[in-house]
């Protein structure tokens, strides 16, 4: 069942949007569904998404504030309530903390500084939620109301607050929490409330210090403040005009008449406050609010109705074009008009940044979809992380905005690949060169001693963790790092995707000392037990249940996904494998699995991989509140129902080829950058026909189930006659 979005604006609003849908008839933007992924049945493992206001890749996402965000939970839960503020944020996943951020509430009657105090009843009938703008009608008591409106940019967030009539209105923001000594200002002259939060939550997850960093912020109120003041948790300073300290905020008052609309205009800024102010004047300066969010409107159905589908239910599209909504959000610009605050040498530098890359998520699916359908932010995104290493030493696992020690491998490795691989050429490939051999050559500081546990606090940078072990006995010893398998299998792909590099640099010798060292993975299979398992820095073989990370043995033990025809023959052939797969076959809602149903295709089972698909597809994805099977981080669990959906997965992405599933749609096409246009047709799919009977590219019959990205960027019709009947088809 699908959540419906109330959208009860103001008239001066609702004419806006109206002229603007006029101009857009039946936009794929009207499938989207925020809400998705915002609510679980567990506190914590589910999709952890929030109904962001925000532009593609924007620096800052505005929400509604139903609980206080931090590591392990996000600012908006679907169950709650009560509205506690409305949040510029960062937070880039659940179990990713936020950085710099700030908060906005509108109050009635008396100050209010803590979320306890602040907090209004809302209903779900009062909320409307889209990509590009939000709305909610909170109780504030005495059959009074106020509904507060966003729309945002890049770097900004335009509101409207429409009050009841009170004596004594406010608005209050929220520089910092307790713990956290932060700076606010108000200027009663120019209607403006300022300052900054130096609060960043991977701070325990790395040992560099960042002194310069903070979060900078510039509210402008259209209504002349009556009375306004600074507050430093309890202490509320009515005239006092700046304060600096924990739980740091500051309010401005006014009286107001039934209905009346207050516009505010907030700035966001990593470089200071004058940047915020600058940013704030490129992006909205006198720009009315209608506007601006016709403006957004446009650019999130610009990007949307790229892919058009034919068929599918309202459930599935409405799953389709929220997917696309994920993963358009991340990695996030980290950049301000030329200009950009480094987290790795705490210095501003001049050019383009992002940040929020889940490295060990989104090199499966996510990236490969931005490839696909934001190819213009590729060569930008790499480049920033080739400026992480040159700024900090090395790419990060997950930058947010610095490093953290999250999960394990160097991943950036298979990102630059991809990019080299599908031919984006706008970033140095030398540059390239030297960072991805640093990750494979150089351990990291520490290696020899170090356990690198997932989240450990206060450690060094873990890069390829046991990288001192596996260069000496071709595998990570279980009794010298803790999730060795994994790191050797992780990092075996990684080599394959250092390879892919240093053979576009026309590095031979490289090319093929990585290409070889690829396949150590070999090295920790037990032909006693016929289980890939860890074993320790003497070769004895630890329990097959040890040294893997999330998922376990049972999901990790494929995770060979440049070498798939190579396992297969290491574990005695395609039956056995297949036997293994069938025994081992467990969850997608965790991506170490996420490849798994497209491992049949390699022993010539790709019936049993779209039977497989068929129930991956109803694992927990729906159109509700808790219609995504885990957490999405950065976009990948959404990534996988995307390409999925339309027929193909990229188990591989460095190597730029597609395995071939089962489409769900009987019609999808989508333009691509360079002016063409290729589409998926799947006559007589349905839930029981689901199993492929002939495939055709361009007329020329497809006997393989794959596709490359060169055959699709030629553009063309890749064409499958559905069945409900198993066939033979790809089986050779």
């Amino acid at each position: 069942m699908s959540i419906k979005n109330h959208f009860n604006p103001p008239a001066v609003v609702l004419c806006g949007v109206l002229a603007l849908a006029s101009q857009l008839q039946a936009s794929n933007l009207d499938c989207v569904n925020p809400f998705i992924g915002s609510d679980g049945k567990h506190k914590s493992e589910y999709g952890g998404m929030m109904p962001f206001v925000v532009p593609p890749f924007g620096m800052t996402s505005w929400t509604p504030q139903t609980r206080q965000n931090r590591v392990g939970q996000t600012s908006y839960r679907y169950s709650d309530s009560t509205i506690s503020g409305f949040i510029g944020t960062h937070q880039s996943a659940i179990w990713m903390g936020d950085f710099g951020y700030v908060t906005v509430m509108p109050e009635v009657d008396s100050i209010k500084t803590t979320p306890e105090a602040r907090q209004l009843p809302f209903s779900h009938a009062d909320e409307t939620t889209t990509p590009y703008y939000y709305s909610v009608a909170m109780n504030a008591g005495a059959e009074r109301k106020i509904r507060t409106e966003v729309t945002a940019t890049e770097h900004c967030a335009l509101m409207q607050i429409t009050y009841p009539e009170c004596k004594t209105s406010s608005l209050v923001v929220e520089a910092t929490r307790s713990r956290v000594v932060g700076f606010a200002a108000v200027d009663p002259t120019t209607h403006e409330i300022s300052g900054y939060n130096p609060d960043r939550m991977d701070a325990k997850l790395t040992t560099l210090q960042l002194p310069n960093f903070k979060g900078y912020f510039v509210v402008r109120i259209s209504k002349p403040f009556a009375t306004c003041g600074t507050y430093l948790g309890g202490d509320i300073g009515e005239g006092r005009l700046s304060a600096t300290g924990i739980n740091a905020g500051s309010f401005a008052s006014f009286a107001t008449t039934r209905d009346e609309v207050v516009t505010v205009r907030i700035g966001t800024s990593f470089i200071s406050i004058d940047q915020a102010r600058a940013n704030l004047a490129a992006e909205l300066g006198e720009l009315d609010f209608v506007t601006a969010t016709n403006r957004l409107k446009k650019v999130w159905a610009d990007k949307l109705d790229l892919v058009t589908i034919e068929g599918g239910s309202p459930d599935q599209l409405a799953q389709f074009y929220t997917g696309m909504y994920h993963c358009m959000q991340y990695p996030r610009l980290f950049s301000e008009h030329g200009k950009y605050y480094s987290a790795f040498d705490d210095k501003v530098h001049s050019g383009v940044s992002y940040t929020g890359y889940s490295l060990w998520d989104i090199f499966r699916a996510e990236f490969s979809f931005i490839t696909l359908f934001c190819p213009e932010h590729v060569d930008v995104m790499v480049q920033a992380l080739l400026q992480n290493y040159q700024e900090g030493g090395w790419m990060p696992k997950w930058p947010n905005p610095s490093y953290t020690n999250i999960m394990l491998g160097t991943h950036a490795d298979s990102v630059v690949a991809e990019a080299i691989n599908k031919g984006f050429h706008g970033f140095d490939y030398k540059l390239a060169w030297k960072a991805v051999y640093k990750d494979a050559m150089t351990p990291p500081n520490g290696d020899e001693h170090h356990k690198w546990n997932d989240r450990e606090t206060a450690e060094p940078y873990s890069a390829r963790e046991g990288l001192t072990w596996y260069k000496q006995l071709g595998y990570v010893p279980h009794d010298r790092t803790a999730r060795s398998a994994s790191a050797t299998l992780e990092g075996a792909y990684d080599d394959w995707c250092v390879a892919q590099v240093a053979k576009a640099n026309g590095r031979n010798k490289d090319y093929q000392f990585f290409l070889e060292r690829s396949r150590n993975y070999r090295n920790l299979y037990n032909p006693a037990t016929g289980e890939v398992q860890a074993r320790n820095s003497d070769g004895s073989w630890a329990s097959p249940e040890e040294g893997w990370t999330e998922g376990g043995r049972t999901q990790n033990i494929f995770a060979v996904w440049h070498d798939i025809p190579g396992l297969i023959e290491l574990m005695g052939g395609r039956e056995k494998f297949a036997l293994k797969l069938d025994k081992n076959w467990g969850s997608m809602d965790n991506e170490p699995g996420q490849h798994w149903p497209y491992l049949y295709n390699y022993c010539g089972q790709p019936n049993v991989t779209q039977l497989r698909l068929r129930w991956g597809f109803s694992k927990g994805y729906a159109d509700t509140p808790d219609g995504l099977p885990g957490n999405d981080d950065c976009g990948q669990i959404s990534a996988w129902w995307l390409f999925s959906a339309m027929g193909f997965y990229p188990v591989n992405p460095a190597s730029g080829d597609y395995m071939i599933g089962r489409p769900v749609f009987p019609r999808v096409s989508f333009k691509l950058q360079n002016g063409k246009t290729f589409i998926i047709e799947a006559a007589n799919t349905s839930d029981t026909n689901f199993y492929i009977q002939s495939a055709s590219l361009n007329g020329k019959p497809l006997k393989k189930p794959t596709i490359s990205w060169a055959k699709i960027q030629a553009g063309g019709i890749l064409h499958f006659e559905m069945g409900n009947a198993s066939s033979s088809w790809g089986a050779d």
